[in-house]
């Protein structure tokens, strides 16, 4: 019993340490560069402790959709919260989102400038004084009438023309610091019930997707988390011919690389020949042509062996062997004439 006693905190800490990193539902993987961070006007904060969350593009199945800012009440007071960030993989194929997080303090998010008080480092929105926050009315816009609790601080407000949505090559080049690693080591804790929800609804609206809007959203911040009651009024539900855009372009250009190979164009040779037969039937022809040349030849030189041994004969005498290669050897018929020369050697004898 001691030892079940002694076990059983150890493994209640070990599952408070561990399992609110492993709760972070959000992992995207994109093989393309998210779109620019729009530009925004933060709405009025009119909810007593509710932090504002930047907008930020996630993945989804027609691919970047935008996730609206909004404010969102902590799940518990002293809490702040860490955008999430997509960065470039370490072998440089593609990118992954990081899943934001709530905590004691705001960690590394990639050096974006989300803008509203989350400018690459830190949050200058407001800061806990006890259970209430106080908001920088210099960064925050608060409605007074339900907001008493402000202050304000200008030095914190960081001008940056910075639009990159990623960390890597070609967007923002920052790394984390000794005390944001640190940060990274804490207690994290999930997002809101509030949160899922609001990007659930993001996820369905087809207005938000960027090949729709090319990028820039018309409803990039809501004064309060998107649910099925609380839509945008231009809301579009998401098509399934929307959704085979995004997936095939991964599919189409698959099956474009095999048809591209010179696999296919060595194919096209096949073809060609094919069609060389059914659209020009003469190089055929002209193919067979040839083949009997090659029969033709070899009975003329079979001919021509022939011959040979009939000139033999004719080339009984020692003159008509040089005669009998060519037709010349025919004229060694004109030795014919020897016989007329007898003739005249007949009347003599007589």
């Amino acid at each position: 019993m001691r030892i079940f006693r002694l076990i059983l905190p150890i493994a209640l800490v070990a599952l408070s340490v561990f399992a609110p990193t492993r709760t972070n539902a959000q992992v995207y993987i994109s093989f393309a560069a998210p779109p620019l961070m729009p530009t925004y006007v933060q709405p009025q904060v009119t909810t007593q402790n509710a932090i504002w969350t930047p907008g930020y593009w996630a993945w989804g199945p027609a691919g970047y959709y935008w996730v609206p800012g909004t404010y969102v009440t902590p799940p518990s007071m002293g809490l702040l919260w860490t955008p999430g960030y997509w960065g470039m993989n370490t072998g440089g194929a593609g990118y992954m989102w990081n899943p934001g997080y709530w905590g004691n303090s705001v960690g590394y998010y990639g050096g974006i400038n989300y803008g509203g008080g989350y400018y690459g480092n830190g949050y200058a929105g407001g800061a806990w004084q006890g259970n209430i926050f106080r908001y920088n009315t210099a960064v925050t816009p608060v409605n007074q009438t339900y907001i008493r609790n402000v202050y304000v601080n200008k030095t914190v407000i960081v001008r940056n023309v910075n639009r990159y949505a990623y960390n890597g090559p070609g967007g923002v080049r920052m790394h984390p610091d000794a005390q944001q690693i640190a940060y990274a080591r804490e207690r994290h804790v999930t997002m809101t019930p509030a949160q899922r929800a609001h990007v659930e609804e993001a996820q369905q609206d087809r207005n938000l997707y960027a090949k729709v809007n090319n990028g820039k959203p018309a409803d990039t911040v809501v004064a309060r988390p998107l649910s099925a009651t609380n839509r945008p009024t231009n809301f579009k539900p998401l098509t399934a011919a929307d959704k085979t855009p995004a997936n095939k372009p991964a599919a189409k250009p698959a099956t474009t690389t095999e048809m591209k190979p010179a696999a296919k164009p060595a194919g096209a040779s096949n073809p060609q020949t094919k069609p060389a037969s059914a659209t020009n039937p003469q190089p055929k022809p002209a193919a067979k042509p040839p083949e009997k040349m090659k029969p033709a030849t070899a009975p003329q030189t079979k001919p021509a062996a022939k011959p040979q041994p009939a000139a033999k004969p004719a080339g009984k005498p020692p003159a008509a062997k040089p005669a009998g290669k060519p037709p010349a050897a025919k004229p060694a018929g004109q030795q014919q004439k020897a016989p007329e020369a007898k003739a005249t050697h007949a009347p003599h004898s007589r």
